[in-house]
C-alpha cells in the first residue's frame, strides 16, 4: 500500500514536472527573423539644379531636365521670395546643356537678371538671360559666332560687377596660325545688350 502511494506520489510530480516544463517553453517567445532592409539614395533626376538667393527668403532655382539626348529638353526658373508669400516659374525649351546659372542687375535698376549659361555645341557657349521685375522678361544676348576665325571655347566670366567674354580668334598668315583671345564687355540698357572690346589691362 505504502508502495503505490509512494508511486502515484512520484507520478504525479514527474506529471506537474513536465507540465511546467511544457509551459516554460510556450512561454517564451518565438525567435525572430530580422532582415536588413538596405535603403539606396534616388539618382538625381535633374542634370543641373542650382539655387541662387538675392537675400534672405527670396530665392531663384534653375532646374533643367530631359531624358535621351543630354542637349534637348527644357529648364526651369523658379521664384520664391517668402517674404511677400509670392511664387512665380518659368519653363523655357533648352538647346544645349546647361553648365552654369548666376544672377546679376547690370543695369541697376533693382530688378535681378538669371543668367543660363549653356553648352550649345562641343566648344560653343551661350547665355539665356531672364530679368524679374513681378514676371520673368526675356532679354536678347548677343552672340559672337558670326565673328571671323572664332572656333568656339569661348569663356563667360564676372568681374568687379561687370560681365565678360573672352574669345579665341584663330588667325591664319602666311600659313601660320596663331590665336588671339578677344574680352568682350556687355552693358545692359533698356533691355539690351551691347559689347564692346576691352584691352587686357581694362578688363
Amino acid at each position: 500500500m505504502v508502495l503505490k502511494d509512494l508511486l502515484k506520489s512520484a507520478f504525479a510530480i514527474v506529471a506537474v514536472s513536465m507540465m511546467m516544463v511544457a509551459c516554460t517553453n510556450n512561454d517564451k517567445p518565438a525567435a525572430v527573423e530580422q532582415k536588413v532592409v538596405e535603403t539606396t539614395k534616388a539618382p538625381n533626376p535633374f542634370p543641373f539644379y542650382k539655387s541662387i538667393e538675392i537675400k534672405p527668403g527670396y530665392y531663384f532655382e534653375v532646374v533643367s531636365w530631359g531624358k535621351g539626348v543630354d542637349s534637348v529638353g527644357g529648364f526651369l526658373i523658379l521664384m520664391s521670395d517668402s517674404t511677400k508669400q509670392n511664387y512665380k516659374s518659368i519653363s523655357v525649351e533648352r538647346q544645349g546643356i546647361i553648365t552654369d546659372a548666376w544672377n546679376m542687375d547690370l543695369d541697376n535698376d533693382g530688378n535681378p537678371e538669371i543668367y543660363v549659361q549653356t553648352l550649345v555645341r562641343k566648344n560653343v557657349a551661350d547665355v539665356n538671360v531672364y530679368e524679374f521685375n513681378n514676371d520673368f522678361n526675356k532679354i536678347s544676348f548677343p552672340g559672337v559666332s558670326s565673328q571671323k576665325g572664332y572656333q568656339g571655347d569661348d569663356k563667360f566670366f564676372v568681374k568687379h560687377g561687370e560681365l565678360f567674354r573672352s574669345v579665341p580668334i584663330v588667325q591664319t598668315d602666311s600659313g601660320k596660325t596663331t590665336t588671339l583671345v578677344k574680352t568682350l564687355k556687355y552693358r545692359l540698357s533698356g533691355n539690351s545688350f551691347s559689347s564692346s572690346e576691352v584691352k587686357p589691362r581694362e578688363e
